[in-house]
């Protein structure tokens, strides 16, 4: 019997991924466990194995082109079996049974963070949407029957639902946000270039978009004097030069420093459940990362254990990795806290976006020089960077952020506390 090879699920938010190229061609002998594929998802480019062995009868999505999850990307032969063998088996195989017909297995109740069922329309056909869509759908009562798929092959995508229109049937749901329109926007001339979402942009768009506007944001801002930081940084890079060690960067200060203010104010470190409030004993860093395509945020796990050197180091392997889309699905999952700086960019002060389900995210800018005023009241030239908290306020008050940040001033404007 032929077995079908499956596009598999390679993250926890892959949806469809892209074909980058095949490693084996028809006619090859496959062993369970070989790598026949490499694949592009949301987040990284990985090596695909197979699950079964035969031979690779036959090729269904070719390099480039995308699938999604489930779908079937080729077709495993048993030895001896033809591709037209497999095709009349299949033709002649009795016909599955309607879902409808199947007795309905007892389900665990759903929690308040569970993603709907999948809905169906009158005539008992599924509609194709994302779990992101559904939930959004069921929380603000729109009707995915009536709302049109612009996602891979017609399916329900998070913006369609947040751009889709109120309709005469569509149930007011107490507390739900209304519905966002968005504006039309102008069609591409001559010149202009459409640039179609890859799988990473539009994951980007889908949980960026869900974040501002189901999680109430507030932000808090202050300045930290950065020049014995500097100095400290200064002192270590020329030691470290000497001796063969990789230079510190003012980021793995700033890493280090916000692992340390987490520890001291827990409830930063944490997560909105529904019902509860979850506060991580572990600190699992999460590290925005500029590539090519988008966004990335991999994860330096339990940071709390790790030296100032030991984050320098792991950032920079994650980094790397990264932007050559090598991370594997553990490396970019289960951040309890995000730090997104812009500073090497030239940008002083931002605010950023949480990245749900954590509770808040940090943004910190470049080290400016600027007039400042000691402690004699006298006018000095000074080092200044800016700090950015943006929190959900489901889980983080304004005196906890707070106490954070004052926190974590102590630590930056104290840097030697960093080195023990």
């Amino acid at each position: 019997m032929p077995t079908p090879i499956e596009m598999p699920k390679l993250s926890d938010t892959m949806t469809q991924g892209t074909l980058v190229r095949w490693l084996k061609k028809v006619g090859d002998k496959i062993e369970a466990g070989d790598v026949i594929a490499e694949v592009e998802t949301d987040k990284a480019t990985m090596e695909m194995e197979s699950f079964d062995e035969g031979i690779l009868g036959q090729i269904l999505v070719e390099a480039g082109q995308p699938a999604a999850v489930g779908q079937k990307i080729g077709i495993l032969l048993a030895p001896g079996e033809k591709l037209e063998d497999a095709a009349a088996s299949a033709a002649s195989a009795p016909a599955a049974a309607p879902a409808a017909a199947k007795p309905a297995a007892a389900a665990p109740a759903a929690g308040p963070a569970s993603v709907p069922a999948a809905p169906v329309t009158a005539s008992g056909q599924r509609i194709k949407a994302s779990p992101l869509a559904r939930k959004i759908a069921a929380a603000r009562g729109i009707d995915l029957s009536r709302i049109t798929g612009t996602g891979p092959g017609g399916r329900i995508v998070s913006s369609d639902v947040i751009n889709s229109q109120p309709s005469a049937t569509t149930q007011a749901v107490p507390g739900a946000l209304s519905t966002i329109t968005a504006a039309p926007v102008i069609p591409p001339g001559p010149g202009d270039n459409r640039i179609p979402l890859s799988g990473m942009r539009r994951v980007i768009a889908d949980r960026l978009l869900l974040s501002k506007t189901t999680l109430p944001h507030f932000y808090l801002n202050i300045e930290v004097d950065a020049a014995p930081l500097m100095k400290l940084r200064s002192e270590i890079n020329a030691s470290a030069e000497a001796t063969g060690l990789g230079k510190l960067t003012v980021n793995d200060f700033v890493l280090k420093a916000t692992v340390a203010a987490l520890q001291k104010v827990p409830k930063v470190n944490a997560a909105f459940a529904g019902d509860a409030i979850i506060e991580y004993s572990s600190v699992n860093l999460a590290v925005a990362v500029a590539i090519e395509d988008g966004l990335v945020t991999p994860v330096i796990r339990d940071a709390h254990k790790k030296s100032l050197r030991e984050i320098s180091e792991a950032v920079k392997d994650l980094a790397s990795r990264a932007r050559s889309k090598k991370l594997k699905p553990e490396e970019y999952q289960n951040g309890t806290f995000t730090v997104s700086n812009l500073g090497s960019y030239g940008i002083e002060s931002f605010s950023a976006i949480i990245n749900p389900p954590q509770a808040a995210i940090l943004a910190v800018g470049s080290i400016v020089k600027k007039p400042v005023v000691n402690d004699k009241n006298e006018i000095v030239a000074g080092q200044r960077m800016a700090l950015g908290l943006s929190c959900d306020h489901r889980v983080v008050d304004g005196a906890i952020a707070a106490e954070f940040l004052k926190e974590l001033r102590i630590f930056l404007e104290n840097p030697t506390l960093l080195l023990f």
